[in-house]
């Protein structure tokens, strides 16, 4: 009965086992690259600018329009207008008398008076195609210019938001594993305890060491778990912010794999740093052509002074009728428009004096961001070389803190140390194991902020959404 429930507990933690993703720095980018939220807003931006591209080039297309109605007079209009009948009786009457055809006789003469009549017919109908070509337009050409500016901004935005990701990934990642190394480190130490403890138990029922050394060794031990308990908790706490940062979902469980790799190199020169910094930085391309932007729209909005030319043509076919037996004509007509603002209230000119400051606002906030980007560059650089002179001697440290612990425990079996030594050679070996891993990272963790402010972001990850220029 043993034996099998030992095959169905095998057989439900391999199937656990097999449900743990196991994640790397790049399948954690590319998952993040895949489902971040403001990756794919940003996407959008560049689809949307993409098709504001379009519309602006639309601008100087021809325009063609179709109209078509038709209307029935329940009741026709009619409006004032001489008496006909009275005016053909006179003048018919004036020339019978002039030629003395008849005696002249002024009382067949009527009075002239107003009459409403009605000229409309009941039913009528017309159908209209026109044609109409922009010839010159700066607002449209200056449109045109300004739409494909705000085209690269949208890509450069999108190019800044996938680097702020990959960094965003890479400190949550390495974190994560940061607190993995320190819980597996903390571990090795609970180990080392626990063979302390069996070493001493041992040697307790040899009646070599006393009760007081057993009751330190036990005591070491139990204050290691909570300790270690506490790391591991940690760790799964890093995964799940890790998961809700790539879109992995909450519910399936992953482990990362990967380690802290750390190569002595030398650090160009601050100056070289900044200068790159200047030129290559996400954020600083991005205000470069928002600015390059807010310019076209001053311009969009001067264009407002000048004249627009344009050329025309339609076609009308129409018809009308009282008795639906329509009477039908129709007329082309084309030519040439020309249309200039003279005066609009100030509008233009409050609308170019509010772009010019929109073009000073960003201005200002790209030399702030220049001056920010100096000053971070300097901070990284100060400190990865301050904790590149750490690693080298931590390095050394921890093989001191492995070689301290193993005398300790030499010198408890030859009866010549304590439990204390070996407590203290061990919580040594620990913190020295601690600040070196610690220090590989904040190494890490800085080159990478650094490589970020440097636009130095993989371009892979930059090309990973195909998108035309």
């Amino acid at each position: 009965m043993s034996k099998k429930i030992l095959i169905v507990v095998l057989i439900l933690s391999s199937q656990i086992f097999s449900q743990q993703k196991t994640i790397t720095i790049n399948d954690a980018i590319n998952l993040a690259l895949n489902n971040n939220t403001d990756i794919k807003v940003a996407l959008l931006n560049v689809q949307k600018a993409d098709a504001a591209v379009d519309e602006a080039f639309g601008y100087a297309l021809p325009t063609v329009d179709f109209s078509a109605n038709f209307s029935h007079f329940i009741e026709k209009p009619r409006m004032p207008f001489p008496d006909f009948a009275a005016l053909l009786r006179n003048a018919t009457y004036a020339i019978l008398f002039d030629e003395n055809i008849i005696p002249r006789d002024n009382r067949k003469f009527l009075p002239i008076e107003t009459k409403l009549q009605s000229f409309a017919q009941t039913n009528n109908f017309q159908t209209q195609i026109q044609v109409t070509q922009t010839l010159f337009s700066s607002t449209v050409f200056r449109g045109i210019g300004a739409s494909q500016i705000y085209y690269n901004l949208s890509k450069a935005e999108l190019n800044n938001q996938i680097s702020k990701t990959v960094l965003s990934v890479q400190n949550a990642f390495y974190g994560a594993l940061l607190l993995k190394k320190i819980s597996e480190i903390t571990e090795a130490s609970f180990i080392n305890a626990n063979e302390n403890l069996k070493n001493v138990e041992s040697l307790f029922k040899q009646g070599l060491v006393s009760e007081f050394d057993l009751l330190q060794a036990q005591v070491a031990v139990e204050n290691i778990r909570p300790v270690l308990l506490q790391m591991k908790n940690n760790f799964k706490n890093a995964l799940d912010g890790l998961k809700l940062l790539i879109g992995f979902p909450q519910t399936e469980d992953i482990d990362i794999v990967g380690e802290f790799e750390y190569k002595s190199e030398e650090l160009p020169t601050e100056s070289d740093l900044i200068t790159e910094a200047l030129q290559s930085n996400f954020g600083i391309k991005s205000l470069e052509l928002k600015k390059q932007v807010d310019k076209e729209f001053i311009q969009l909005d001067i264009s407002e002074y000048w004249p627009n030319l344009y050329a025309f043509g339609n076609y009308t076919y129409s018809g009308s009728s009282d008795q639906w037996k329509f009477q039908t004509y129709s007329q082309m007509t084309v030519g040439v428009g020309l249309s200039i603002n003279l005066w609009k209230g100030n509008r233009t000119k409050n609308r170019v004096e509010q772009a010019t400051i929109t073009y000073k606002q960003t201005e200002e906030m790209l030399n702030q961001y220049k001056n920010f980007l100096v000053t971070q560059v300097r901070s990284k650089l100060n400190e990865l070389n301050r904790i590149k002179s750490l690693i080298e001697v931590q390095s050394k440290n921890v093989n001191v803190a492995e070689r301290a612990y193993e005398i300790s425990k030499i010198r408890y079996k030859e009866g010549t140390g304590s439990q204390l030594e070996i407590q203290n050679a061990d919580l040594a070996l620990k913190q020295a194991r601690t600040n070196y891993i610690q220090s590989i990272h904040s190494y890490m963790i800085n080159k990478f902020e650094l490589e970020q402010i440097l636009g130095k972001t993989n371009p892979s990850y930059l090309s990973y959404y195909k998108i035309e220029d």
